[in-house]
């Protein structure tokens, strides 16, 4: 995977002129010594406002203009000894940014009966103001710095952050070829993604890309065939006694990077058979088994699989690859076990224990070679797809973990879940199908919350029903 990546955080402290503002201060340092220590990327208002704390209204042009020019990608705005909520509903309202709102658990009244900060009292008021301006904010319990509550909600907080700016900023997903005729699941509505959520769909055109990976395999012809040799050392290679179709299928992989950043591509959708498994002269499956490790990608002109790739590769704030599943068969014996399989998973997904092996397709009656063959690890997993028709658009998120089922072929796990049969009834009753996102790690709330700042898109948590989001 690519360097993991946290998105910016611009760090609003909110004061007020009531209550200690001795006291604000030592919260707001206490708050930035922590973000340090977790590694968090943030700015905040040191130098910028007196005490670096919003105290006034008359501050709401100062900090806009602040955050907008160090390119902060959302807003912290912890109250750190009440609540100045004109302002707080201002910046966030013309900054427009996924923003967390939290503040510090009062303590006791002072022996004298006086009371150094009402933060509680102050997220009230605060909240009421970002209802009525319709900003979308994410909130964490009134809780002590050190509750673990507030490291978890931060982090849940930066994940959906960085999930929803994806539709902020925008994604280009790019198809290398068009739909298979007889994959009706995979109708999408071009127009509707780049409209509604800034999804472009770039066409590529697979004439063109099989011209430039075949000279790509001639022009590189000694390195890849090393690079054959390596691997006929680190996996079984079956069906490829004449090296030129493996040769051909990395050139495949390479120039499907090439244009990932050529083209500024965050995930590609591929057609995968038969015209250009017949043209490079094998299943470009294994070539994609590396492209996945560093790109999400939609097999099947799955442009909406490889959309659900790109969400869930930004939830792991890109810690992990996203391999694109199909939902398959029950567990023989465990009745909330399900079989996530399918051909092209990232290579970094592989069991330890097991040898990868490259052969033919199982399925297809085909003699040509270049499908994957390998169990995946296990491990905690989320899954996720984000699918729609007529217009009503949802994220279905699932969560569960890696378990021991009986092998099968091409790369697959077993998967335990809390309930498999309402898994399966939201999954049937749709608008979904049976390509679905994984990743390993467990971060569903974060997909979920990150519908907040998402217009159009409903939250399914798979196993409990549909997610109501408010402001």
């Amino acid at each position: 995977m690519n360097k993991p990546r946290k998105p910016l955080l611009g760090l609003c402290p909110i004061g007020k002129f009531v209550f200690s503002n001795e006291d604000a201060i030592r919260q707001k340092k206490r708050l930035q010594k922590l973000l340090r220590q977790w590694k968090m990327p943030f700015v905040d208002l040191e130098g910028v406002l007196e005490d670096g704390l919003v105290k006034d209204q008359s501050h709401v042009d100062t900090v806009v203009a602040h955050f907008r020019a160090a390119g902060v990608e959302c807003l912290f705005l912890p109250h750190c000894n009440f609540g100045t909520e004109g302002a707080v509903g201002m910046i966030a309202h013309k900054l427009g940014l996924p923003t967390l709102l939290w503040g510090p658990r009062d303590e006791a009244p002072l022996p004298d009966g006086s009371r150094l900060r009402d933060s509680l009292c102050g997220l009230f008021a605060s909240s009421k103001v970002l209802h009525k301006l319709g900003v979308p904010f994410t909130y964490i319990e009134n809780c002590r710095i050190d509750d673990p509550a507030l490291a978890t909600g931060v982090d849940r907080f930066l994940r959906a952050a960085h999930v929803a700016n994806a539709f902020r900023s925008g994604v280009r997903i790019g198809h290398i070829g068009q739909r298979i005729d007889f994959f009706w699941t995979t109708i999408i509505n071009e127009s509707e993604l780049l409209e509604r959520f800034k999804v472009e769909v770039l066409p590529l055109d697979m004439v063109e890309f099989i011209r430039a990976t075949k000279d790509r395999a001639r022009r590189g012809q000694a390195g890849y065939r090393k690079e054959v040799a390596r691997l006929r050392q680190r996996m079984t290679v079956e069906g490829f006694d004449d090296p030129a179709a493996l040769i051909v299928s990395l050139a495949a992989r390479d120039q499907m990077l090439a244009m990932a950043d050529e083209h500024g591509l965050e995930g590609l959708a591929v057609q995968d058979f038969m015209s250009l498994v017949n043209e490079v002269g094998a299943y470009c499956f294994f070539a994609e088994c590396f492209v996945c490790d560093k790109l999400a990608v939609g097999y099947e002109s799955d442009i909406h699989g490889a959309i659900s790739n790109v969400l869930v590769q930004r939830a792991s704030l890109g810690t992990e690859p996203a391999y694109l599943a199909d939902v398959t068969i029950r567990h023989p014996t465990n009745d909330n076990g399900i079989l996530l399989w399918h051909g092209g998973a990232p290579l970094s997904m592989c069991d330890p224990g097991v040898k990868p092996r490259v052969g033919q397709h199982w399925i297809l009656p085909s003699p040509l070679s270049g499908m994957p063959h390998f169990r995946m690890k296990q491990g905690p997993i989320t899954t996720a797809r984000f699918d729609g028709d007529r217009g009503d658009y949802m994220l279905a998120v699932g969560e569960g973990r890696g378990i021991d089922g009986p092998d099968t072929l091409n790369n697959y796990v077993w998967m335990e879940v809390n309930n498999w049969p309402a898994w399966e009834r939201t999954l049937i009753q749709g608008p979904f199908i049976h390509h679905v996102a994984m990743a390993y790690g467990h971060f569903g709330d974060a997909l979920a919350e990150a519908c907040r700042y998402i217009p159009g898109l409903t939250p399914v948590r798979l196993g409990e029903g549909t997610t109501p989001v408010s402001g």
